[in-house]
């Protein structure tokens, strides 16, 4: 039995600061992708949305939203919330459903309509959730907390200021070709410098902002692909959604302690590591066969250490990586070719989902100024807080 599905349809609404509702950018989107593929609403036998917390009761049902909006026409819901994990979980759900033979086609729908500022926890008093506690315990916001990471790096792999700010500079170049992202011009590793420090050692423009936005996918049986004249479609054929394993011998925020090493073993690999490693394996591939990969660049600091944990090079060695030019349009695995977190900004349940519509139009060759040659496997890779892995497996 195949363990791949047929990626039929990839759609987006721009990434952005509109001001309107979550529900708009998802339907804009869907329709992308159903026109995409071919495909009229009324022939998906099944929806698959990504929730947001902040949409009220339609955004933690987002799937029931999505189909309400579209049209009612029968068809099987499900919605899934994982942060910023929850798109590859909603993928993961619809591929589940077309590999039991529950559904022919599946739609799968994330937007968001995010705030100003940094994102911060839903109100109220939760001792028991990591990311509440890093807030009020520790005062580690999501810069300061990038910041920690970054200032890690560099004490510990001597990572400099100039080369996160190259991981700018790359990602802004590819993002000013793309007609989907919010930031659409490129900068220079001075302008990085010159931007205000938010989190001491990064600037402005080392960190992704929160936007609104929107992406979907049509997802189906290799069956339904042929006989809808899709011959050689791209196909998913590994979806990681791991959770982390104790002991963790190094902290990784939101979570602020970790059991004891004393009696079981420490894990063989980080959590990272291991999100990256799961999807390989599922696929029957290593790091050696990717084309490219799409990275969760919160940061730019971020960026670097994602190249060690999809095994792309060594450990510390991510700096070397981007300065030798391997990930960058050219190299042998560019990273980010969509131009990243960078260039469109954080809106949360879409950007799993987005990662592999960028995937999906480097695989069929249709990605225009920002084609990568030749690309036959692509890989993506984020992470959501609660220790949700995120890696998504495509090829052609």
């Amino acid at each position: 039995m195949t363990t791949e599905v047929a990626v039929l349809g990839a759609g987006m609404h721009p990434w952005g600061k509109w001001g309107r509702g979550f529900v708009e950018y998802g339907v804009a989107a869907a329709r992308a992708a159903l026109a995409d593929a071919g495909i009229a609403w009324r022939d998906v036998g099944s929806i698959v949305g990504a929730d947001t917390v902040r949409g009220g009761y339609p955004g933690y049902v987002a799937g029931a939203t999505f189909a309400k909006a579209l049209g009612w026409q029968g068809a099987r819901v499900a919605s899934v919330y994982a942060a910023c994990a929850s798109g590859a979980q909603a993928i993961g759900t619809a591929r589940t459903q077309i590999l039991a033979g529950m559904a022919d086609v599946v739609l799968v729908v994330g937007a968001d309509a995010a705030p100003k500022g940094f994102f911060r926890p839903a109100g109220g008093d939760r001792p028991d959730d990591p990311d509440w506690l890093r807030f009020r315990v520790l005062g580690a916001t999501n810069p300061a907390y990038f910041g920690l990471y970054a200032r890690r790096r560099m004490a510990v792999h001597g990572d400099t200021l100039e080369d996160f700010a190259q991981v700018k500079v790359k990602n802004a170049a590819a993002g000013a070709l793309n007609p989907n992202a919010r930031y659409r011009k490129p900068v220079t590793v001075e302008e990085v410098a010159a931007s205000a420090v938010v989190a001491d050692p990064l600037r402005l423009l080392d960190i992704c902002a929160t936007s609104d936005g929107a992406a979907a996918l049509v997802l189906s049986s290799m069956d339904f692909a042929r006989r809808h004249g899709a011959a050689d479609p791209v196909r998913i054929r590994a979806v990681s959604t791991v959770t982390p394993t104790y002991p963790t011998t190094v902290l990784d925020l939101p979570d602020i302690a970790t059991d004891s090493a004393a009696v079981v073993a420490p894990a063989d690999g980080t959590f990272r590591a291991s999100i990256a490693r799961a999807a390989y394996e599922e696929a029957g591939i290593g790091p050696e066969d990717i084309s490219l990969a799409e990275v969760y660049d919160l940061s730019t600091a971020l960026e670097l250490q994602w190249y060690e944990d999809l095994g792309l090079c060594g450990e510390g060695e991510g700096a070397k990586l981007l300065r030798d030019g391997v990930t960058a349009p050219g190299g042998r695995v560019p990273v980010n070719t969509s131009g990243g977190l960078a260039s469109f900004g954080e809106a949360v349940p879409a950007q799993a989902i987005a990662q592999v519509c960028e995937v999906t139009w480097q695989l069929r060759g249709t990605a225009g100024a920002r084609q990568i040659e030749g690309a036959r496997v692509g890989v993506t890779a984020n992470q959501g807080l609660f220790g949700h892995g995120s890696s998504v497996v495509a090829v052609r």
